[in-house]
């Protein structure tokens, strides 16, 4: 009886590692990016005027000398575009879903109240041009992989330093069969707090880096408040995965995880 439990602890050690295991190459593959500090939506700053994912906190970030982290998504007439939500609501003061509404009519949205507008991909490639490394969050809120392939297209000819992550396994699946060179990260937290999706069981997955036998991550981007997970513990302490803690506020919080961690997104408050 013993022998028998210690095999079913032994297969279960097994099969818990080969499902959270990431790439094994992903510490030499992120090692150009480790130590660096990347300014969470831009260096935005709205006493200053700044709001998120816009070109004035991709200004501010560049002239600080800080890696930009970004979101993207794909619109309805397949244009990449920078923002984080989902919908309109908090930044625009609109209705609507992105993946559900043509740029043309985004073009007269504002972001914040202030001037600044939703900005291209494109624009933001022109504009930073290799002067500080990008950390492009892909937003997938459905199985529709579509956005992967227009992402790398405006890729193609960027010649400064990028990562890709997202909390979708299936945008890293994706990179792993068609852009295995670029280097990729998943997302998670305490996601089985959430009710944003009903796929408890994917969340679930996701929370403990469970889907990971799925893409093989180079490195693992972990909500900071939530570090104390089992899954994130064996990527970052037993597998040496390269990490990142989100989301810091303030130069104390940079610090303590700096000790733990690679990489840290942060805002300035």
């Amino acid at each position: 009886m013993l022998l028998i439990l210690l095999l079913v602890i032994a297969a279960v050690v097994i099969l818990g590692g080969f499902m959270t295991a990431p790439r094994l190459s992903g510490r030499r593959r992120v090692s150009p990016f480790v130590g660096t500090k990347w300014a969470h939506r831009g260096l935005h700053d709205m006493t200053k005027g700044i709001p998120e994912n816009s070109m004035a906190a991709f200004d501010a970030a560049v002239d600080a000398g800080y890696g930009i982290e970004l979101d993207v998504h794909l619109t309805k007439d397949k244009q990449l575009v920078v923002f984080h939500d989902d919908t309109f609501e908090r930044v625009c003061g609109k209705t609507g879903n992105v993946e559900e509404t043509d740029y043309s009519e985004m073009k007269s949205y504002r972001l914040c109240g202030t001037e600044e507008r939703i900005p291209l991909f494109s624009e933001v490639l022109r504009a930073v041009d290799g002067k500080v490394p990008l950390l492009i969050e892909v937003k997938l809120p459905n199985a529709d992989t579509e956005i992967c392939r227009y992402l790398v297209q405006e890729l193609e000819h960027y010649k400064g330093r990028y990562m890709i992550q997202s909390f979708n396994c299936l945008v890293l699946r994706w990179l792993k069969k068609h852009r295995g060179e670029i280097p990729r990260g998943q997302l998670s937290s305490n996601l089985t707090e959430s009710e944003k999706t009903p796929h408890y069981l994917l969340r679930f997955c996701v929370k403990y880096l469970l889907s990971n036998w799925i893409c093989r991550p180079d490195f693992i981007s972990y909500k900071w408040a939530d570090r104390k997970n089992p899954g994130f513990w064996l990527n970052r302490v037993v597998f040496r995965a390269p990490t990142a803690a989100w989301t810091l506020h303030g130069e104390r919080a940079v610090k303590e995880a700096g000790r733990k961690v690679d990489m840290m997104i942060f805002e300035l408050n």
